[in-house]
């Protein structure tokens, strides 16, 4: 089951809410797919795992990727509303360290705006 994402933007921030489990059978065709976020400076972006089931380490490597590209660039990544499942994964990988999470979507674009 490939992994939905809808994409649009709210305050200049970039909202990309993630649907269903992003796996090795998926994770290749998401980072595609967003490709051009964090391409122009000062970019700012939101991932959204509300509705994300399961990441597993090829999920983990687009969201490490998305992180660096933002680093590199100058713009900043958040991720928002993770599910418990999906946090324990985070946690345990250590990206926590890693990448910025807020409790809401709301909060996330408010740090960001």
């Amino acid at each position: 089951m490939p992994v939905e994402y809808n994409r649009n933007d709210s305050q200049g921030v970039s909202i990309i809410a993630l649907k269903g489990r992003l796996d090795s059978a998926n994770a290749g065709e998401l980072e595609k797919g967003l490709g051009d976020l964090f391409t122009q400076p000062g970019q700012k972006a939101v991932v959204d795992m509300e509705k994300l089931d399961y990441i597993s380490s090829a999920g983990l490597r687009v969201v490490l990727m998305l992180a660096k590209r933002a680093r590199q660039t100058g713009g900043r990544l958040l991720l928002s509303c993770l599910a418990p499942s999906v946090r324990e994964v985070f946690e345990i990988s250590g990206f926590l360290k890693i990448v910025e999470v807020a409790s809401t979507t709301e909060a996330a674009v408010t740090a960001l705006a």
